[in-house]
């Protein structure tokens, strides 16, 4: 990370919101690390996430993420 980007987190506005923007640069991170479209992951993931069963969650990690995949009806 370059020095200006280190700087850079100094002005999040609050501890809650550099929380925040750690997670979120924590999962651009991990979906980058397993050759992912982060914008295109994460908008995915964001629009099925309220219908996708509980139990089935692991679908959407990163390294378990198919594109446009629909998700099973719970029985």
């Amino acid at each position: 990370m370059s020095l200006w980007n280190r700087k850079s987190w100094l002005f999040c506005g609050s501890d809650r919101g550099g929380q925040r923007a750690a997670i979120l640069y924590s999962l651009i991170v991990t979906a980058k690390m397993n050759g992912l479209d982060p914008q295109v992951w994460l908008a995915d993931v964001l629009a099925r996430i309220a219908g996708h069963p509980t139990q089935r969650i692991d679908e959407l990690l990163p390294w378990n993420w198919r594109a446009g995949a629909a998700p099973a009806r719970a029985a």
